[in-house]
């Protein structure tokens, strides 16, 4: 005779499963140490300052150009 399988009970399994796949593969993708944030960050606001460094026209105190 066959095993009974409770398919409401095998649907949540499949689905866990599923979602802790989804879940390691976002932690590879988008993981990063608070180092590297860190890192990113500086990196943004050099950018950023050397970008403003390099315009042609400066905004006065009251922002306008």
């Amino acid at each position: 005779m066959a095993d009974i399988v409770n398919l409401r009970a095998a649907r949540k399994r499949r689905d866990r499963a599923e979602k802790e796949r989804q879940a390691e593969e976002n932690r590879v993708r988008h993981g990063q140490s608070k180092a590297g944030k860190l890192a990113a960050r500086a990196e943004r606001e050099r950018e950023a300052s050397l970008l403003d460094g390099h315009r042609r026209e400066r905004a006065d105190e009251d922002g306008k150009p």
